[in-house]
């Protein structure tokens, strides 16, 4: 598996200045394998000549939308009979697709369908575009007809995907050109090919143990290999210890640079556990930050989730309880952190994140019954990419529930739509997508080292928080801006995954 060789810290804490504020630059760019075939039917190539060069005229359109997103793309030419769809798997195969979209660009016979669906494990999506608003009646040939036959066959191409045990993820259904609502579900599924592209390559590192008596946080890594196609290394934190106990110097201080640049650094304000930030906790959370970067290079990880608590006073506990500024870069790079050993929840947050739509680690604080809102915060890690402005951190005598003191991040996220999603286990040890749509509004939070956003869902906060809890989600959720619930519903349908939105549809 091929891993981008890292430079330590410069990488970690890259940032880019924009004009809502800094941002941390990506550790790697989004990608996706995405194959296009076009299925006809051969008998009409002789029987209308020019046909089959308009037919391949119509996928170079769709071809071009695809490439706008960020994806590459594998063109498999016309599938016109079963021999050549047989033909075409074993290239197929090799491109190693995420996705497949077969442009059903004319009437086809379902034979040149079915060797797709039986041999090729990906979600295949149909995508029915038709040049024509409509037919010219009065003038109308059949090869104007066959030109527009976009729809004609797929019923019968999803019957028979139905009938295979592998129902097709989604039709797309309008027109080639000038169809904003198609071209936004051509980029959805580019987006959800990002999400499928890196969750089958992870590694996500787990250390640790759960928090204890958290029975929601336990869950089977093989069950979450087996669902999304990734690999879970298990860590021990005295890998991480030596690249902490013997940093180099340089590298702190750089790092301390950075830290310093990004986040304001404020005076205490009524929280009696917190004050300015202590040059004894920077520099821990510089030098922890600078061993989690290295260890995660070493160790090839793409995400990572832990608790560890260490013994009393030893510099184990030092190291593992002051992950937060560290992990809040790399979260926002690209790389999910998870505290609390939460797995789960550290794939919620890096399909988010592959979304491009941020991917918070998050819960509920108190409901604000004036303001009809309920706070979304946690005590870290965050994607500071979609806080509203600079980012704070400060000093905390001790962390609440939680052994061990040090920095702690601050910020309420950009106000306007968010989206939320918990990854929950069902009885049968299914995972189960449960999703919600709302609104970040602007409101007070409380100044304690913690992040916390005015959370707005439908149709009233007490009915959405009852529908949201009846779902039987974990309590940590990934948060990210924008309304993407269509994304995830569509993720579901690739991974086979049950998805919810409890949230009323606009």
């Amino acid at each position: 598996m091929r891993r981008l060789v890292l430079v330590v810290c410069a990488v970690l804490t890259a940032v880019s200045v924009f004009a809502d504020g800094p941002r941390v630059a990506r550790r790697k760019p989004l990608a996706a394998n995405v194959g296009v075939v076009s299925v006809g039917l051969d008998t009409y190539w002789k029987q209308c000549p020019g046909l089959l060069e308009d037919m391949m005229k119509k996928e170079d359109v769709f071809v071009k939308k695809i490439e706008a997103h960020q994806v590459k793309v594998s063109r498999f030419g016309m599938s016109d009979n079963p021999q050549k769809a047989h033909g075409m798997i074993a290239a197929m195969k090799a491109a190693d697709l995420d996705l497949l979209f077969v442009d059903m660009v004319t009437y086809a016979t379902s034979s040149t369908f079915a060797p797709f669906v039986r041999e090729l494990n990906v979600p295949i999506v149909l995508v029915a575009l038709q040049p024509d608003k409509r037919l010219d009646y009065e003038h109308a040939t059949i090869y104007r007809q066959l030109y527009n036959d976009d729809l004609c066959s797929v019923p019968e191409f999803t019957g028979v995907a139905e009938r295979y045990g592998r129902p097709v993820a989604d039709v797309i259904i309008g027109l080639l050109n000038g169809d904003a609502k198609a071209d936004e579900e051509v980029r959805q599924w580019c987006a959800v090919s990002h999400v499928l592209h890196d969750l089958r390559r992870a590694r996500f590192g787990l250390m640790g143990h759960v928090l204890e008596a958290m029975y929601d946080m336990q869950v089977d890594p093989t069950a979450v290999c087996r669902t999304f196609g990734c690999h879970v290394a298990l860590c021990e934190p005295d890998e991480i210890l030596p690249f902490y106990r013997a940093p180099e110097a340089a590298e702190v201080e750089a790092m301390k640079t950075r830290i310093l640049g990004f986040f304001d650094t404020p005076d205490p304000v009524s929280d009696p556990w917190t004050e300015k930030l202590t040059a004894k906790d920077l520099d821990v959370a510089a030098k922890a930050a600078v061993a989690l970067e290295k260890f995660i290079q070493k160790r090839e990880l793409d995400g990572f989730a832990y608790y560890y608590e260490g013994e009393p006073g030893s510099l184990t506990r030092e190291l593992v309880t002051n992950f937060i500024v560290g992990n809040s870069l790399l979260t926002a790079a690209g790389f999910p952190m998870c505290g609390e050993f939460d797995l789960k929840n550290c794939v919620a947050m890096m399909i988010f994140d592959r979304l491009d739509i941020g991917g918070s680690f998050a819960e509920f604080h108190p409901i604000d019954f004036e303001r009809d809102t309920v706070l979304v915060g946690h005590d870290g890690p965050h994607h500071l990419n979609i806080a509203a402005k600079k980012p704070v951190l400060r000093s905390l005598k001790k962390y609440h529930g939680k052994p061990g003191k040090g920095a702690g991040v601050e910020f309420n996220i950009k106000e306007g739509p968010i989206t939320m999603m918990s990854l929950g286990l069902k009885k049968d040890g299914t995972f189960k997508f449960i999703v919600a749509e709302g609104e970040s509004l602007a409101g007070p939070i409380p100044p304690t080292g913690n992040t916390n956003t005015h959370g707005k869902f439908l149709p009233d906060v007490r009915t959405f928080l009852r529908n949201w809890t009846l779902e039987g989600p974990t309590h940590h959720f990934a948060l990210g801006i924008g309304h993407h619930a269509a994304e995830l519903v569509k993720l579901g349908r690739a991974l086979g995954i049950e998805t919810v939105v409890v949230t009323p549809a606009k």
